[in-house]
Order: C-alpha cells, then structure tokens, then sequence
C-alpha cells in the first residue's frame, strides 16, 4: 500500500516556523515527509532537517520522498526522546520543531494496522510496531476498571462503564481478536438512539484504545518543555493537535512556559523570579480554512498553536 497522508495546514504550519535557510529543523512526526519536503526545500546545503517517526514504514516512505536531499537524518525512534536524539546527533540547538500529533491517514486507512473502525483487521493500533503493547492486549487484559476509565479519559465517552462491562463480559466467551467484534461489542453496549443520533458508536472507544497502546497524552508535556529547551532563542515551536484533550494539554504547558509565575495572585510583585521562556505567536489556534476542509475533510479537528523561544 502506497504511503499516502495530506499534510495538514502545510502552509500554515511552513509559515509559522519562519524557516532561516542555514538553520535546523526536526519534524517530530515525520510520516510520508507531507510538512518536511517542504521544510527541506527552504534550507541550504548548510541547513539541516533532522526527522523522526516510530513507524519504519513511513520511515521509508519519507527516505524515498526526500531522497534527492543530502542535509536530512531520519530516526527511528519516539519523539518523547527528543534530547537524547539530538544529543546522539551531536546537534546542541534547533530553529524549529514541528509535531503533527494526528495517526497518519495512511495508518488509518491501512486495514492491517488495525486503526479503523470501518475496516476488519487484527486489533493492532501500534503506530511502533516493535512495541509490545497492542489494542489487542489492552482490549482482552485490562481489567473492566482500568478499560473503563481510559474510554471515559481518552475518548470522553459518556458510556464508558457498559462499554467496559459488555468488554470483559465477551471476552470471558473468546478473545476479542478483530477490530470488528471489538465495534459489534460496543455498538451492543450503546443504546439504540444514542446510535442513530451521534458519530459512529465505536469512534470514541477506538480513540481511547489507540492513545493508551502509543501513549500519545502522557508523552506530550515533557516533550514540548524538552523541545523549548533545545530551542535557540527565536526558533520556534509548531504543534498541530487533533482532539480536545490533545489541544488542552498543548495550550496549558505554552501558556506556563510563557507565564511561569508561581506566586498567589494576591502578590503586589513577583517573588518567585521565573520568566517567561517564550513568547505566543497565535493565543488562539489556528484552523483549516473552508478551501482545505473542502479538499481534505480530516483537517476539520486540526489547531496550530506556535511558539517563539525568547
């Protein structure tokens, strides 16, 4: 299957992270190099586009998109290792990082990977296939408990507890081994109307079982404060996000590394002496225009949200 994925608010996104042509960029979520075939075309052969993904397959997509460019490295690996990466590279500061917190289009629409509600595959979801952890282990593991409240957290779903029972409950016959017995389980567990009147009854569970196998959430803060770190002053950060938690959690670590002051508001003055370590360049986030939802409808969720290291 060919490696195919719409970059999402490209312009947007190669506009924001103001790109100087001898600096260096690393592209966090490299995929089929949709946002990086454009960083690398603005740099010169003194610029540098460091790219990591933890899926080999889009490794390999992005080495043959790219292949006519030498200034690139592509690493597999986690970017939640995003110091230790360019460390192992011996790059001490970057101009810019970019992290497309979304599954590829093409993991989802690969039946095999086991993404998608819409198609019957092995419960899978690994976005690093050398993980050990699968939507299949979490699915037939995980005690109702634990399942129960990663649907309610990470899929903000209100039937989260019958999902969970109606869960454990049929993998006491067999083990729920398809992504379609998982969706016959959840749409049994939802009642009729609420069936009929909202988004596909499995979407939500689907995406609490992905963000728990990749650790997508836990990952996010720790990455943006290592990243800032590694940024030099006046290069910056950009950070598509797909869903409510993902954006919340982006916009809260921005708005403290812009205002790290931990002093009751009640303080005439700061005492605790922390500044501001960047600078917004958007307060509110930026969307897809009705021209880009027109052609690719998956950026109807997306935000941008970037930063200036100061």
């Amino acid at each position: 299957m060919e490696f195919k994925h719409v970059s999402v608010l490209l312009n947007e996104c190669i506009e924001g992270l103001n790109i100087k042509e001898n600096g260096i960029y690393v592209d966090c979520t490299l995929g089929g190099a949709g946002h990086s075939s454009h960083i690398i075309e603005k740099l010169s052969s003194e610029g540098l586009l460091i790219g990591i993904d933890q899926d080999t397959e889009a490794l390999k997509a992005a080495n043959e998109k790219l292949s006519k460019y030498e200034n690139k490295k592509l690493v597999h690996n986690n970017f939640y290792n995003i110091k230790s990466i360019l460390e192992d590279l011996e790059v001490e500061k970057v101009d810019g990082i970019l992290m497309d917190l979304g599954v590829s289009s093409y993991q989802l629409d690969n039946p095999e990977r086991g993404f998608s509600y819409m198609n019957d595959a092995e419960l899978d979801m690994r976005m690093d296939r050398e993980n050990s952890l699968s939507a299949y282990d979490v699915v037939n593991s995980y005690s109702e408990e634990e399942l129960a409240r990663i649907i309610r957290e990470y899929g903000e779903e209100k039937f989260a507890k019958r999902i969970a029972n109606f869960i454990v409950n049929a993998r006491k016959e067999k083990a729920v081994e398809t992504t379609f017995e998982l969706v016959e389980i959840i749409k049994k567990a939802i009642p009729a109307k609420a069936r009929r009147e909202g988004p596909h009854p499995a979407k939500r569970t689907f995406q609490a079982i992905r963000i728990e196998v990749n650790r997508e959430l836990s990952i996010i803060e720790q990455t943006i404060l290592d990243g800032v770190e590694k940024l030099n002053k006046g290069g910056r950060m950009a950070i598509i996000t797909f869903h409510s938690l993902e954006d919340r959690i982006v916009k809260n670590t921005f708005r403290t590394l812009q205002n790290p002051c931990t002093c009751p508001r009640e303080f005439p003055i700061c005492i605790c002496n922390k500044k501001p370590v960047v600078k917004l360049i958007n307060n509110k986030p930026i969307e897809a225009s009705a021209e880009e939802l027109e052609y690719n409808p998956r950026s109807r969720s997306a935000k941008l949200r970037i930063l200036e290291k100061i």
